[in-house]
């Protein structure tokens, strides 16, 4: 049984950032789909604000990184980027749409 959780993984996840949006991190962007945990891996479902991103690599490279050296029982990382559904600005948080412009 695990006990790292889907909540300790996304407060990892709020640590990361898009370096073309950097004053808003991914989860507040809606970029994080899903998150799941099987025997101390942790499966990330995820997507990118535009598909051919140049730093697709870099970012799950980092997410990788970040998740292993913050939750120290995570053995392993996986990260799947998606396109279903496409990413819009209204994935995002209610904060993260006002700080970026999209609401008053």
């Amino acid at each position: 049984m695990s006990n790292i959780t889907k909540e300790d993984v996304i407060n990892v996840l709020r640590e990361v950032y898009d370096p073309e949006i950097p004053v808003v991190n991914i989860v507040d962007l809606g970029l994080i789909y899903d998150v799941k945990i099987e025997n101390n891996v942790v499966y990330i479902k995820m997507t990118l604000t535009a598909p051919g991103c140049p730093l697709a690599g870099l970012i799950v490279d980092y997410i990788k990184n970040i998740v292993k050296e913050k939750i120290r029982e995570v053995k392993g990382v996986q990260v799947e980027i998606v396109w279903d559904p496409p990413w819009t600005p209204e994935r995002m948080s209610p904060k993260a749409r006002k700080l970026l412009g999209f609401e008053k």
